[in-house]
């Protein structure tokens, strides 16, 4: 187990795979016909990869082993919101991995044999993952920890040692798989010397330009006819831009409940009755413990830092010498009292070299030579390992015995150090005012006066809100995924009942978010997966059509105002305008940023000296003539080859959405979690 409590030390790299997890097997008999037809209800499945129904009940099952994995690793239990998320995020991208990039990688070509896996994991060439993991006092990889290890997995009769070996194993065939397929992937992208030369070309070109520019403008919708037909045309052949994802719309009230003037007033009453305990407290961990929001921390701060809990209590800190205790600060609904505990001249960073020592075994000799020998680390207050804090204040190449209590004792010496800066040590007496019984009462009441003047109707509800003089927050396309309204957090419960709702129409009964949110919620819209309907983008495909009509009859508008002049001025005095002038103009949008590129691409294909246009524009209508082309080197052959490695990588990043999308995944956790 010692080779365990290691990795939990050293173990820093975070890949989500696990793969090879049993699939349960069910005996149907008329007995059971009915729950097992249940359980294969696609509605118990959180999700679907590549044609492969996951089940609720399997993913659960993923998630208990991701969970029992978790807590091997960092030594304890996963508790917060937070961790339950990134374990099920972990859970369902092993699976996209295990269904879907696998097997791509697979029809690619690409294998990762049980041979090649053995030489990663127990061979000559380990991954990074095992080297980091498995490694001595001296932070050298073992081989012989390694195989250690290996073996108790093997004499381990709970079967946790072989679920963390499994997943490190899974974890290297992985990422190894997504290291060729990304090398196969990037190299097949080719720049031929021929690619290559254009680039140069085109980049290094720049045109000097005379040009007239009629502004496109507005135009009144009696003058621009957009028939349902070719709105209905346009949807047509632009359908696919029209998906949507499953969304609803809604409105919302909430009620916040705050503490009264009262609770105020009680609250302040109980912080002074203990104030002159923490002023003259000589147990300061002991009465923070019992009395305080806030424990006693050993953090230097400097200052500025403390504004994250108060400017007021920063303010009072910055100038307050050792010994000093504050009066009672008020900050909103939160009174503080501080007192600077120590103060020093401390660095931010230092470089530490460090080794084990056993238990008993004292500074010697031959301790310091593998102290010397070991690589410097940096370490600063919120990266360091814990009971290391010691050494901020330690001379430079001085060594010394630092104990921990997670990890035993060390050998350590501090190489280098930032520059010192003045740094406070803090206690702070924190308490803040809460809402008492009468005032939570009042405001509950006040949503359920909402609520029931409702009756669970919208149009009801938007009369009420008019009546109390309330203001409803309105959310459209609301995804199934969301957590989130305004500033509040966790706001699934909102998120789930809108989802129940088929049809628009009904307004909720009063939900408590957080203890202290009463919201009342109306649906206003539901959006199934699929296409918008064209009544929904009517409007916005009116628009676009309008914009298009608008610059084919300002440049016919244009020819026609030009129509047998010869130059640039006689046709700006024509359209009631004068002649511009740009150089450089490049077809590199690097160098012609914030051009119209429709202008850019003309005058790119455009012969010397001839008049061209009308040119219809993102901007405006354009009559223009090349003057001059000049050809630069500022465009190199590095240039180039860096433009198209950027081009690959993001190629290469949008590898799995492309695969995603044409595998028509479907993620259901938001239903389940």
């Amino acid at each position: 187990m010692a080779v365990l409590e290691k990795i939990r030390v050293r173990f820093g790299v975070a890949v989500s795979v696990i793969i090879a997890l049993a699939l349960l097997s069910f005996i149907i008999d008329p007995n059971t016909l009915s729950s097992v037809t249940q359980f294969m209800s696609s509605k118990n499945d959180v999700g679907e990869i590549n044609g492969k129904s996951i089940s609720y009940q399997d993913f659960s099952a993923d998630i208990d082993t991701y969970t029992v994995i978790s807590e091997m690793m960092t030594g304890s239990s996963v508790k917060s919101d937070e961790d339950q998320k990134n374990i099920r995020n972990q859970a369902w991208q092993a699976l996209i991995d295990k269904y879907l990039f696998v097997k791509n990688a697979n029809a690619a070509g690409i294998e990762v044999g049980e041979e090649e896996l053995l030489d990663l994991t127990t061979g000559e060439n380990v991954s990074a993952i095992i080297a980091q993991n498995f490694v001595d006092q001296d932070g050298n990889f073992s081989k012989e920890m390694l195989i250690n290890f290996v073996q108790e997995a093997k004499d381990d009769e709970s079967g946790r040692l072989s679920t963390l070996w499994n997943y490190m194993q899974n974890v290297i065939r992985t990422q190894q798989y997504y290291s060729k397929y990304y090398a196969l992937f990037s190299n097949s992208g080719i720049e031929t010397p021929l690619m290559l030369a254009r680039a140069i070309d085109e980049n290094n070109v720049t045109s000097n330009v005379d040009f007239v520019t009629v502004p496109t403008g507005y135009m009144p919708d009696s003058l621009v006819n957009i028939t349902s037909s070719e709105i209905k045309k346009y949807y047509k052949s632009h359908k696919k831009f029209f998906r949507q994802q499953e969304s609803r719309d809604i409105e919302y009230v909430v009620f916040e409940v705050e503490p009264s003037a009262s609770d105020i007033a009680e609250a302040r009453e109980a912080f002074l009755s203990q104030y002159e305990e923490f002023a003259s407290s000589d147990n300061m961990k002991s009465f923070l413990l019992r009395n305080s929001e806030r424990q006693l921390s050993n953090y230097w701060y400097k200052d500025g830092e403390l504004n994250t809990v108060s400017k007021p209590v920063n303010d009072f800190v910055a100038s307050a010498a050792k010994g000093a205790v504050s009066d009672m600060i008020v900050d909103g609904n939160k009174f503080y009292a501080v007192k600077v505990m120590d103060v020093a001249k401390l660095p931010d960073d230092i470089m530490v070299r460090y080794t084990r020592l056993a238990d008993g075994e004292s500074a010697s000799d031959s301790t310091l030579a593998v102290l010397r020998a070991a690589e410097p680390m940096q370490m600063t207050q919120s990266y360091i390992i814990p009971g290391f804090e010691v050494l901020f204040g330690a001379k430079l190449k001085t060594p010394q015995i630092v104990e921990t209590k997670q990890y035993g004792k060390f050998l350590a010496e501090v190489t280098e150090a930032g520059e010192p800066s003045l740094k406070k040590q803090v206690a702070i007496y924190e308490k803040t005012a809460i809402p008492g019984k009468e005032t939570y009462n009042g405001y509950y009441s006040q949503a359920n006066t909402l609520a029931t003047k409702a009756q669970g109707k919208v149009d009801a509800y938007n009369a009420a809100v008019e009546e109390l003089g309330l203001l409803s927050h309105p959310v459209n396309t609301m995804l199934r995924t969301s957590e989130k309204l305004g500033s509040i957090d966790n706001t699934k419960e909102i998120t789930r009942w809108a989802f129940d709702q088929k049809k628009s129409g009904k307004v909720s009964e009063i939900i408590t978010v957080n203890q202290n949110y009463f919201f009342v919620v109306a649906c206003t819209g539901v959006h199934k997966e699929g296409y918008t309907p064209i009544k929904d983008v009517a409007l916005s495909i009116r628009s676009t059509l309008k914009t298009e009509k608008v610059r084919e009859m300002k440049a016919e508008e244009v020819a026609g105002k030009v129509e047998g002049l010869s130059t640039l001025e006689e046709m700006a005095e024509a359209l009631g305008t004068t002649v511009s002038h740009k150089d450089d103009i490049s077809f590199s949008s690097l160098v012609s940023q914030g051009s119209d590129p429709g202008f850019i691409g003309a005058v790119a294909s455009a012969e010397e000296g001839e008049i061209v246009g009308p040119v219809a524009g993102s901007y405006g209508i354009y009559m223009f003539r090349v003057n001059s082309r000049e050809t630069g080197s500022y465009f190199t052959e590095d240039d180039a080859k860096s433009k198209a490695e950027q081009l690959a990588q993001r190629n290469a990043q949008m590898m799995m959405y492309v695969m995603m999308e044409d595998a028509d995944v479907k993620d259901n956790r938001a239903k389940f979690f």
